[in-house]
Protein backbone atom coordinates (compact mmCIF):
# COMPACT_ATOMS: atom_id res chain seq x y z
CA UNK A 1 0.00 0.00 0.00
CA UNK A 2 1.40 3.15 -0.87
CA UNK A 3 1.27 6.34 1.24
CA UNK A 4 -0.41 9.87 -0.21
CA UNK A 5 1.93 12.12 -2.16
CA UNK A 6 3.22 15.04 0.56
CA UNK A 7 1.36 18.14 -0.67
CA UNK A 8 3.19 20.93 -2.46
CA UNK A 9 4.52 23.45 0.00
CA UNK A 10 2.21 25.99 -2.01
CA UNK A 11 -0.40 23.98 -1.54
CA UNK A 12 0.33 24.07 2.39
CA UNK A 13 0.54 28.22 1.97
CA UNK A 14 -2.86 28.75 0.23
CA UNK A 15 -4.53 26.10 2.74
CA UNK A 16 -3.27 28.66 5.12
CA UNK A 17 -4.02 31.64 3.64
CA UNK A 18 -7.65 30.42 3.06
CA UNK A 19 -7.74 29.90 7.03
CA UNK A 20 -6.72 33.30 7.14
CA UNK A 21 -9.09 34.65 4.89
CA UNK A 22 -12.52 32.73 6.42
CA UNK A 23 -13.87 35.26 8.29
CA UNK A 24 -17.67 36.16 9.53
CA UNK A 25 -19.42 39.38 10.09
CA UNK A 26 -22.29 40.20 13.40
CA UNK A 27 -24.41 42.90 13.34
CA UNK A 28 -22.92 45.65 15.17
CA UNK A 29 -23.64 49.79 15.79
CA UNK A 30 -21.33 51.29 13.45
CA UNK A 31 -22.38 54.90 12.67
CA UNK A 32 -19.50 55.17 9.53
CA UNK A 33 -20.41 52.18 8.13
CA UNK A 34 -24.84 52.56 8.82
CA UNK A 35 -24.01 56.56 6.72
CA UNK A 36 -21.81 54.49 4.28
CA UNK A 37 -24.91 52.08 3.59
CA UNK A 38 -27.29 55.26 3.71
CA UNK A 39 -25.74 56.81 1.16
CA UNK A 40 -25.30 54.40 -0.84
CA UNK A 41 -28.79 53.22 -0.53
CA UNK A 42 -30.13 56.66 -1.90
CA UNK A 43 -27.18 56.17 -5.46
CA UNK A 44 -25.01 59.13 -4.05
CA UNK A 45 -21.40 59.32 -5.04
CA UNK A 46 -19.83 58.64 -1.45
CA UNK A 47 -16.01 59.80 -0.51
CA UNK A 48 -14.01 57.95 1.84
CA UNK A 49 -11.24 60.24 3.63
CA UNK A 50 -8.70 58.43 5.96
CA UNK A 51 -4.85 58.26 6.31
CA UNK A 52 -3.74 54.95 4.22
CA UNK A 53 -4.12 51.52 5.76
CA UNK A 54 -7.67 52.50 7.93
CA UNK A 55 -9.11 49.40 6.14
CA UNK A 56 -11.33 51.97 3.54
CA UNK A 57 -10.71 48.83 1.00
CA UNK A 58 -11.52 46.41 3.28
CA UNK A 59 -14.45 48.39 4.17
CA UNK A 60 -15.54 48.48 0.29
CA UNK A 61 -15.05 44.61 0.10
CA UNK A 62 -17.13 43.97 2.99
CA UNK A 63 -20.11 46.13 1.68
CA UNK A 64 -19.77 44.72 -1.83
CA UNK A 65 -19.77 41.03 -0.38
CA UNK A 66 -23.10 42.17 2.13
CA UNK A 67 -24.90 43.90 -0.44
CA UNK A 68 -23.76 40.89 -3.27
CA UNK A 69 -22.74 43.15 -5.59
CA UNK A 70 -19.66 42.25 -7.92
CA UNK A 71 -16.89 44.70 -6.91
CA UNK A 72 -14.93 46.91 -9.58
CA UNK A 73 -11.82 48.46 -8.21
CA UNK A 74 -10.20 51.18 -10.85
CA UNK A 75 -7.06 53.29 -9.43
CA UNK A 76 -7.66 56.85 -10.60
CA UNK A 77 -4.14 57.84 -10.32
CA UNK A 78 -2.91 55.58 -13.01
CA UNK A 79 -4.94 56.10 -15.48
CA UNK A 80 -5.54 58.16 -18.12
CA UNK A 81 -8.21 61.07 -18.84
CA UNK A 82 -9.07 59.00 -21.57
CA UNK A 83 -10.13 56.13 -19.51
CA UNK A 84 -12.50 57.83 -18.29
CA UNK A 85 -14.31 60.28 -20.91
CA UNK A 86 -13.67 57.41 -23.91
CA UNK A 87 -10.73 56.44 -26.30
CA UNK A 88 -12.19 57.86 -29.64
CA UNK A 89 -12.68 55.22 -32.14
CA UNK A 90 -12.77 56.66 -36.10
CA UNK A 91 -15.40 54.37 -38.17
CA UNK A 92 -16.16 54.12 -41.81
CA UNK A 93 -17.12 57.77 -42.32
CA UNK A 94 -16.61 60.32 -39.67
CA UNK A 95 -17.55 63.21 -41.45
CA UNK A 96 -21.16 61.12 -41.59
CA UNK A 97 -21.17 58.96 -38.37
CA UNK A 98 -18.27 61.33 -36.16
CA UNK A 99 -16.07 59.89 -34.05
CA UNK A 100 -17.48 57.98 -31.39
CA UNK A 101 -16.41 57.63 -27.78
CA UNK A 102 -14.98 53.70 -26.83
CA UNK A 103 -15.66 52.85 -23.12
CA UNK A 104 -12.88 51.00 -21.26
CA UNK A 105 -13.25 47.05 -20.40
CA UNK A 106 -14.38 47.59 -16.60
CA UNK A 107 -17.20 50.08 -17.64
CA UNK A 108 -18.69 47.57 -20.22
CA UNK A 109 -18.49 44.57 -17.74
CA UNK A 110 -20.39 47.29 -15.17
CA UNK A 111 -23.51 47.40 -17.91
CA UNK A 112 -23.55 44.09 -19.19
CA UNK A 113 -23.59 43.05 -15.27
CA UNK A 114 -26.63 45.64 -14.59
CA UNK A 115 -25.50 46.28 -10.78
CA UNK A 116 -21.94 46.83 -9.00
CA UNK A 117 -20.18 48.80 -6.92
CA UNK A 118 -17.57 51.20 -8.54
CA UNK A 119 -14.67 51.87 -6.26
CA UNK A 120 -12.45 54.30 -7.12
CA UNK A 121 -9.64 54.31 -5.38
CA UNK A 122 -6.62 56.67 -4.37
CA UNK A 123 -8.47 59.76 -5.83
CA UNK A 124 -6.15 62.42 -4.05
CA UNK A 125 -3.55 61.49 -6.29
CA UNK A 126 -5.70 62.21 -9.92
CA UNK A 127 -3.97 64.61 -11.46
CA UNK A 128 -6.27 67.66 -12.36
CA UNK A 129 -7.23 66.36 -15.99
CA UNK A 130 -7.88 63.02 -14.52
CA UNK A 131 -10.09 64.98 -12.29
CA UNK A 132 -11.79 66.94 -14.65
CA UNK A 133 -12.67 63.30 -16.68
CA UNK A 134 -14.00 61.97 -13.88
CA UNK A 135 -16.52 64.45 -13.30
CA UNK A 136 -19.00 63.80 -15.84
CA UNK A 137 -18.42 59.98 -14.98
CA UNK A 138 -19.57 60.63 -10.80
CA UNK A 139 -22.26 63.30 -11.99
CA UNK A 140 -23.95 61.92 -15.25
CA UNK A 141 -22.41 58.27 -14.73
CA UNK A 142 -21.15 58.22 -18.42
CA UNK A 143 -17.89 56.45 -19.59
CA UNK A 144 -17.50 57.89 -22.83
CA UNK A 145 -20.31 56.85 -25.01
CA UNK A 146 -21.68 54.49 -22.23
CA UNK A 147 -23.85 55.52 -19.77
CA UNK A 148 -23.54 52.83 -16.55
CA UNK A 149 -27.11 51.46 -15.69
CA UNK A 150 -29.16 52.56 -12.16
CA UNK A 151 -27.65 49.13 -10.43
CA UNK A 152 -23.87 50.68 -10.29
CA UNK A 153 -22.95 52.76 -7.11
CA UNK A 154 -20.29 54.80 -7.10
CA UNK A 155 -17.38 55.23 -3.44
CA UNK A 156 -14.21 56.95 -3.80
CA UNK A 157 -11.45 56.50 -1.60
CA UNK A 158 -8.96 59.46 -0.94
CA UNK A 159 -5.89 60.42 1.39
CA UNK A 160 -5.33 63.42 3.31
CA UNK A 161 -2.92 65.21 0.61
CA UNK A 162 0.04 65.21 3.20
CA UNK A 163 -0.34 61.36 3.79
CA UNK A 164 -1.29 60.91 0.01
CA UNK A 165 1.61 59.59 -2.31
CA UNK A 166 1.93 62.73 -4.71
CA UNK A 167 -1.61 64.18 -3.64
CA UNK A 168 -3.38 66.69 -5.07
CA UNK A 169 -6.04 68.89 -3.91
CA UNK A 170 -9.51 67.69 -5.04
CA UNK A 171 -11.03 70.35 -7.46
CA UNK A 172 -14.53 71.98 -6.60
CA UNK A 173 -16.45 70.96 -9.29
CA UNK A 174 -15.25 67.22 -8.29
CA UNK A 175 -15.70 67.36 -4.81
CA UNK A 176 -18.91 69.02 -4.38
CA UNK A 177 -20.45 65.82 -6.62
CA UNK A 178 -19.34 63.84 -3.13
CA UNK A 179 -20.99 63.04 0.24
CA UNK A 180 -17.71 63.09 2.28
CA UNK A 181 -17.17 60.76 5.19
CA UNK A 182 -14.33 60.78 7.20
CA UNK A 183 -13.64 57.27 7.89
CA UNK A 184 -11.46 56.24 10.65
CA UNK A 185 -10.58 53.24 13.13
CA UNK A 186 -12.84 51.95 16.48
CA UNK A 187 -10.14 49.80 17.96
CA UNK A 188 -12.77 47.59 19.80
CA UNK A 189 -13.73 46.65 15.14
CA UNK A 190 -10.17 46.46 14.32
CA UNK A 191 -9.36 43.80 17.32
CA UNK A 192 -12.96 41.64 16.40
CA UNK A 193 -12.18 41.76 12.75
CA UNK A 194 -8.46 40.39 13.25
CA UNK A 195 -10.15 37.79 15.33
CA UNK A 196 -12.44 37.35 13.06
CA UNK A 197 -15.48 38.66 13.13
CA UNK A 198 -16.09 42.10 11.17
CA UNK A 199 -19.34 43.98 11.58
CA UNK A 200 -22.28 43.56 9.00
CA UNK A 201 -23.00 45.60 6.71
CA UNK A 202 -26.76 45.96 5.73
CA UNK A 203 -29.08 48.30 3.80
CA UNK A 204 -31.12 50.16 5.37
CA UNK A 205 -35.11 49.45 6.07
CA UNK A 206 -36.96 52.18 4.61
CA UNK A 207 -40.85 52.09 5.77
CA UNK A 208 -43.17 52.18 2.57
CA UNK A 209 -45.60 54.15 4.74
CA UNK A 210 -42.91 57.12 6.21
CA UNK A 211 -42.11 57.84 2.52
CA UNK A 212 -44.16 60.62 1.64
CA UNK A 213 -43.58 62.35 5.10
CA UNK A 214 -39.83 61.55 4.79
CA UNK A 215 -39.98 63.72 1.88
CA UNK A 216 -42.19 66.73 2.98
CA UNK A 217 -39.70 66.40 6.55
CA UNK A 218 -36.80 66.67 4.57
CA UNK A 219 -38.20 69.67 2.29
CA UNK A 220 -39.05 71.62 4.94
CA UNK A 221 -36.27 71.35 6.75
CA UNK A 222 -33.84 72.53 3.59
CA UNK A 223 -35.42 75.07 2.27
CA UNK A 224 -36.80 76.80 5.97
CA UNK A 225 -32.65 76.98 6.39
CA UNK A 226 -32.03 78.45 3.36
CA UNK A 227 -34.89 81.11 3.28
CA UNK A 228 -33.87 82.07 6.97
CA UNK A 229 -30.33 82.15 5.43
CA UNK A 230 -30.13 82.99 2.39
CA UNK A 231 -26.31 83.14 2.58
CA UNK A 232 -25.64 79.50 2.64
CA UNK A 233 -27.53 78.42 -0.62
CA UNK A 234 -23.88 78.93 -2.26
CA UNK A 235 -20.60 79.56 -0.56
CA UNK A 236 -17.17 78.17 -2.07
CA UNK A 237 -14.48 78.21 0.61
CA UNK A 238 -12.10 80.54 0.30
CA UNK A 239 -8.79 77.90 1.37
CA UNK A 240 -8.14 75.22 -1.31
CA UNK A 241 -8.21 72.19 1.08
CA UNK A 242 -11.85 73.50 2.27
CA UNK A 243 -12.63 73.72 -1.08
CA UNK A 244 -11.59 69.60 -1.64
CA UNK A 245 -13.98 68.97 0.39
CA UNK A 246 -17.64 69.51 1.54
CA UNK A 247 -19.20 72.75 0.75
CA UNK A 248 -22.78 74.45 0.28
CA UNK A 249 -24.23 74.60 -3.08
CA UNK A 250 -27.85 73.92 -4.37
CA UNK A 251 -26.29 70.62 -6.00
CA UNK A 252 -25.23 69.55 -2.65
CA UNK A 253 -28.54 71.03 -0.74
CA UNK A 254 -30.02 68.72 -2.75
CA UNK A 255 -28.00 66.07 -2.05
CA UNK A 256 -28.72 67.03 1.92
CA UNK A 257 -32.27 66.84 0.97
CA UNK A 258 -32.22 63.11 -0.64
CA UNK A 259 -30.05 61.94 2.65
CA UNK A 260 -32.68 63.65 5.29
CA UNK A 261 -35.30 62.04 2.97
CA UNK A 262 -33.72 58.23 3.29
CA UNK A 263 -32.52 58.96 6.72
CA UNK A 264 -35.93 59.68 7.80
CA UNK A 265 -37.74 56.97 6.20
CA UNK A 266 -35.11 54.30 7.55
CA UNK A 267 -34.99 55.82 11.11
CA UNK A 268 -31.45 55.96 11.08
CA UNK A 269 -29.63 57.76 14.55
CA UNK A 270 -28.80 61.24 14.98
CA UNK A 271 -24.77 60.42 14.90
CA UNK A 272 -25.76 58.61 10.86
CA UNK A 273 -27.80 61.80 10.18
CA UNK A 274 -25.08 64.01 11.17
CA UNK A 275 -21.89 62.78 9.39
CA UNK A 276 -24.79 62.57 6.05
CA UNK A 277 -25.27 66.02 6.70
CA UNK A 278 -21.98 67.56 7.36
CA UNK A 279 -20.35 65.27 4.57
CA UNK A 280 -22.52 66.73 2.12
CA UNK A 281 -22.59 70.44 2.78
CA UNK A 282 -19.67 71.49 4.94
CA UNK A 283 -19.45 71.54 9.18
CA UNK A 284 -20.89 74.86 9.44
CA UNK A 285 -23.83 74.42 7.64
CA UNK A 286 -24.45 70.82 7.92
CA UNK A 287 -24.46 71.76 12.19
CA UNK A 288 -26.92 74.96 11.54
CA UNK A 289 -29.52 72.37 9.63
CA UNK A 290 -29.14 69.89 12.50
CA UNK A 291 -30.07 72.76 14.85
CA UNK A 292 -33.13 73.37 12.45
CA UNK A 293 -33.85 69.88 12.19
CA UNK A 294 -34.21 70.12 16.38
CA UNK A 295 -36.69 72.79 16.14
CA UNK A 296 -38.70 70.88 13.71
CA UNK A 297 -39.23 68.86 16.14
CA UNK A 298 -40.13 70.71 18.40
CA UNK A 299 -44.19 70.03 19.32
CA UNK A 300 -46.07 73.15 18.59
CA UNK A 301 -46.76 75.48 21.22
CA UNK A 302 -50.32 75.75 20.91
CA UNK A 303 -50.74 71.70 21.28
CA UNK A 304 -48.86 72.24 24.33
CA UNK A 305 -51.22 74.74 26.12
CA UNK A 306 -54.27 72.87 24.95
CA UNK A 307 -52.78 69.61 26.93
CA UNK A 308 -50.17 70.84 29.42
CA UNK A 309 -50.45 67.73 31.29
CA UNK A 310 -49.71 65.22 28.27
CA UNK A 311 -47.38 67.10 25.65
CA UNK A 312 -44.16 66.02 25.69
CA UNK A 313 -41.44 68.00 26.55
CA UNK A 314 -37.86 67.51 25.25
CA UNK A 315 -35.48 66.22 27.31
CA UNK A 316 -32.29 68.14 26.52
CA UNK A 317 -31.94 71.06 27.99
CA UNK A 318 -31.59 73.41 25.30
CA UNK A 319 -34.75 71.73 23.72
CA UNK A 320 -36.85 72.06 26.16
CA UNK A 321 -36.05 76.05 26.86
CA UNK A 322 -36.94 76.87 23.30
CA UNK A 323 -40.51 75.04 24.18
CA UNK A 324 -41.06 76.90 27.15
CA UNK A 325 -40.39 79.79 25.91
CA UNK A 326 -42.39 79.35 23.21
CA UNK A 327 -45.39 78.40 25.42
CA UNK A 328 -44.93 81.76 26.88
CA UNK A 329 -44.63 83.63 23.80
CA UNK A 330 -48.12 81.98 22.61
CA UNK A 331 -49.42 83.83 25.61
CA UNK A 332 -47.74 87.06 24.95
CA UNK A 333 -48.90 86.94 21.41
CA UNK A 334 -52.35 86.09 22.37
CA UNK A 335 -53.23 86.73 26.65
CA UNK A 336 -55.95 84.74 27.62
CA UNK A 337 -56.74 84.05 31.38
CA UNK A 338 -57.19 79.76 30.44
CA UNK A 339 -54.15 79.99 28.60
CA UNK A 340 -52.18 81.69 31.30
CA UNK A 341 -53.16 79.29 33.37
CA UNK A 342 -52.56 76.29 31.10
CA UNK A 343 -49.14 77.91 30.83
CA UNK A 344 -47.91 77.84 34.33
CA UNK A 345 -49.01 74.36 34.96
CA UNK A 346 -46.33 73.56 31.85
CA UNK A 347 -43.59 75.28 33.32
CA UNK A 348 -45.03 73.31 37.13
CA UNK A 349 -44.52 70.03 34.66
CA UNK A 350 -41.31 71.42 33.54
CA UNK A 351 -40.10 71.71 37.65
CA UNK A 352 -41.21 68.47 38.32
CA UNK A 353 -39.30 66.67 35.45
CA UNK A 354 -36.50 69.02 34.29
CA UNK A 355 -33.87 71.31 35.64
CA UNK A 356 -35.27 74.21 38.21
CA UNK A 357 -33.21 76.42 36.49
CA UNK A 358 -35.08 76.37 32.74
CA UNK A 359 -37.98 77.48 34.56
CA UNK A 360 -36.99 80.81 36.06
CA UNK A 361 -36.97 82.93 33.45
CA UNK A 362 -40.04 81.62 31.37
CA UNK A 363 -41.56 82.35 35.11
CA UNK A 364 -40.81 85.69 35.27
CA UNK A 365 -41.76 86.58 32.37
CA UNK A 366 -45.38 84.87 32.43
CA UNK A 367 -45.70 86.50 35.76
CA UNK A 368 -45.07 89.99 34.36
CA UNK A 369 -48.23 88.79 31.95
CA UNK A 370 -51.48 88.99 34.56
CA UNK A 371 -54.03 91.14 34.41
CA UNK A 372 -55.38 92.42 37.56
CA UNK A 373 -58.49 90.28 37.68
CA UNK A 374 -56.98 87.10 36.97
CA UNK A 375 -56.65 84.67 40.04
CA UNK A 376 -53.08 83.21 40.78
CA UNK A 377 -53.31 79.48 39.78
CA UNK A 378 -51.77 77.18 42.22
CA UNK A 379 -49.40 76.09 40.55
CA UNK A 380 -47.49 79.28 40.88
CA UNK A 381 -46.38 78.42 45.02
CA UNK A 382 -44.44 75.94 43.26
CA UNK A 383 -42.51 78.05 41.09
CA UNK A 384 -42.33 80.43 43.28
CA UNK A 385 -39.34 79.33 45.45
CA UNK A 386 -37.18 78.24 42.60
CA UNK A 387 -37.44 82.11 41.14
CA UNK A 388 -37.34 83.50 44.12
CA UNK A 389 -33.81 81.37 44.83
CA UNK A 390 -32.85 82.12 41.79
CA UNK A 391 -32.94 86.13 42.36
CA UNK A 392 -31.28 85.24 45.74
CA UNK A 393 -28.17 83.69 43.81
CA UNK A 394 -27.98 86.35 41.30
CA UNK A 395 -27.69 88.87 43.96
CA UNK A 396 -25.22 87.28 45.66
CA UNK A 397 -23.27 86.87 42.77
CA UNK A 398 -23.58 90.45 42.03
CA UNK A 399 -22.67 91.46 45.58
CA UNK A 400 -19.35 89.21 44.88
CA UNK A 401 -18.01 90.75 41.87
CA UNK A 402 -18.14 94.15 43.60
CA UNK A 403 -15.06 94.10 46.03
CA UNK A 404 -13.63 91.84 43.11
CA UNK A 405 -13.57 94.76 41.16
CA UNK A 406 -12.49 97.30 43.23
CA UNK A 407 -9.46 95.14 44.44
CA UNK A 408 -8.52 95.00 41.04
Amino acid sequence: MTSAAPAAPLDVADELLALLRDTTTEPRPDPQLEALCLAVTADLPVLLWGEPGIGKTAALTHLAEALDLPLTTVIASVHEPSDFSGLPVVGDDPAEQGVPMAPPDWAVRLVRAGRGLLFLDELSTAPPAVQAALLRLVLERRVGALRLPPGVRIVAAANPRASAADGWELSPPLANRFVHLQWIHDHEVVVRGLGGTWPRATLPRLDPAELPGAVAFARRAVCGLLAARPTLVHRLPDNEARRGGAWPSPRSWETTLRLIAFATASGSSRDVLSALVRGAVGDGPGLELLASLDRLDLPDAEDVLADPEGALLPERGDLRQAVLDAVVAAVRARPEKARWDAAWAVLARALRTGAPDLVVVPATTLASLRREDWDVPESVERLADVVSLSRRADEAAARAAVPAKVSR
